[in-house]
């Protein structure tokens, strides 16, 4: 069902904060987006539509959930602190009426929660700042009907998320979100459509989902080497990868078994490299 919703702006925001004796909290990453254009720009730049089932985290007072029911079947939002998730019903209902049907709030923490009432299709959401990439993982581990994602997330955040082999800024986020998807960012926020106004720039990073680079690994395998790869980021990986292997010798003998140079860095290899390392683990004595 899709329609049209009564979505928030600025004193909106401050109302509802203030009826709920809300003093949003660092901790939790509260900054409620407060601007219209900027939700509706997300709900278009992440492609869904009337056949979707959208996961958003940290829904919030409701700013991005409102426009995302305009245009998608359904929306399971997943909120942890249990006044937003109370009130969100509430708010859906009295600024989009018919819509308010389409909604399902989940009280949970998105670092935990492994089931849904409903499989989502796509995952779009403006991920609580301190934890994004954690909750992002977790997510296209555990929900593998997600095709897409579209996520705001802090803007040094977005860059290593979508930085390619070799990048200054390339690391274990960027490595592991490709395990699961293509990765690229999709757009700047700046910080003033945001109550609180935070003190970083944000940043919309679109998702892919893609097949794993190998079948005869598990992800599990794989991220234990990018782990121990960028442990130490400025060592070879002959040096890096001893502890994860071993021994440097056994590390060695990996890393030419896989094809990759044992003096190349972590920050060279793509994640199919790395899958490739794992594998000539299990295959070596």
């Amino acid at each position: 069902m899709t329609g049209r919703a009564a979505l928030l702006g600025p004193a909106e925001v401050r109302a509802l904060a203030e009826q709920l004796d809300l003093h949003p909290t660092k901790a939790l990453g509260q900054n409620f987006v407060i601007d219209a254009n900027t939700v509706r720009r997300i709900v278009r730049v992440a492609g869904v539509g009337a056949d979707d089932t959208v996961l958003e985290v940290g829904p919030g007072l409701g700013s991005l959930t409102l426009a995302l029911l305009e245009s998608v079947r359904h929306v399971v939002a997943v909120e942890v602190d249990p006044v937003l998730a109370a009130q969100l019903p509430d708010t859906v209902a009295q600024r989009a009426g018919e819509l308010a049907s389409s909604v399902t709030v989940v009280l949970a923490d998105a670092l935990r929660v492994t089931e849904l009432p409903v499989a989502p299709t796509a995952l779009v959401a403006n991920l609580p700042y301190n934890i994004s990439v954690p909750v992002l993982l977790h997510l296209l581990a555990h929900f593998p009907t997600v095709e897409r994602a579209l996520v705001m997330v802090q803007l040094e955040v977005a860059q290593r998320l979508a930085a390619p082999p070799g990048s200054r800024v390339y690391g274990v986020p960027s490595v592991k979100a490709r395990w699961f998807a293509d990765v690229k960012q999709a757009g700047h926020v700046g910080r003033s459509v945001f109550w609180p106004v935070p003190n970083v720039d944000s940043g919309l990073v679109e998702l892919v989902r893609t097949a794993p680079p190998r079948q005869d690994v598990t992800r599990d395998e794989v991220f234990a080497v990018i782990d121990a790869a960028f442990a130490q980021r400025r060592k070879m990986l002959r040096s890096a990868l001893s502890g994860w292997a071993g021994s440097h010798d056994r590390a060695i003998g990996i890393l030419e078994s896989a094809g990759v140079d044992p003096t190349a860095r972590g920050e060279a290899l793509d994640v199919a490299q790395f899958a490739a390392i794992a594998a000539a683990a299990g295959q070596l004595p």
